[in-house]
């Protein structure tokens, strides 16, 4: 009920009375456009899905905003943590990992030091205990250097990047490899 009392009030923009209704969930697949398309019912797995898509791209588009407030930054960061917590209801260790690499991006972009470590280790422990590897592996590594990078830990910072360079090495795609060192590039201090 809760679910799906959420869902209604955050399609319809305000408080639906019908809060504790027990109807199943609905999402209007309609647009400003086409208000008149029928509800298209969710089941909460779906629900929890959509909502951990969308709030993963929602975070993403406030991370490359050039002209982000201080109030989108609060909005990335709980953007950031909402989707994760519902990859946690209906995800994989693979989207467990990379939402926890997207909190890390999210608090180093902020110059948050300690966040963006705790999130970048808990990426790259889901990482070893999953076996994930090619990209991912590598951006593990990246958020390690990257948080380290931040909290002046040049030592582990290096440590960091040189892992996550063997992973860029282990990378078969051209572009993919080029991507991910350019991504290297970003790391304050640890441009060359």
């Amino acid at each position: 009920m809760i679910v799906a009392g959420l869902l209604t009030l955050m399609l319809s923009g305000g408080l639906n009375p019908a809060f504790a209704d027990p109807e199943p969930v609905k999402e209007s697949t309609g647009s400003a456009t086409m208000p008149d398309e029928s509800p298209k019912t969710l089941t909460e797995e779906q629900f929890h899905k959509k909502m951990a898509v969308d709030l993963f791209n929602h975070t993403w588009d406030l991370m490359d905003k050039p002209d982000r407030t201080p109030e989108d930054d609060i909005e990335m960061v709980h953007s950031a943590h909402a989707s994760r917590w519902h990859w946690g209801k209906v995800g994989t260790p693979l989207n467990f990992q990379r939402g926890e690499w997207q909190v890390s991006r999210v608090y180093a972009i902020l110059k948050r030091a300690e966040p963006a470590l705790y999130h970048a280790q808990r990426c790259l422990a889901l990482t070893e205990t999953n076996d994930i590897s090619g990209f991912d592996l590598g951006f593990a590594h990246e958020a390690t250097a990257r948080a380290h990078a931040i909290a002046g830990n040049d030592a582990e910072a290096a440590k960091g990047m040189k892992l996550a360079r063997a992973a860029a090495g282990q990378l078969e795609k051209k572009e993919d490899r080029e991507y991910f060192e350019g991504e290297l590039k970003t790391i304050p201090g640890w441009g060359n």
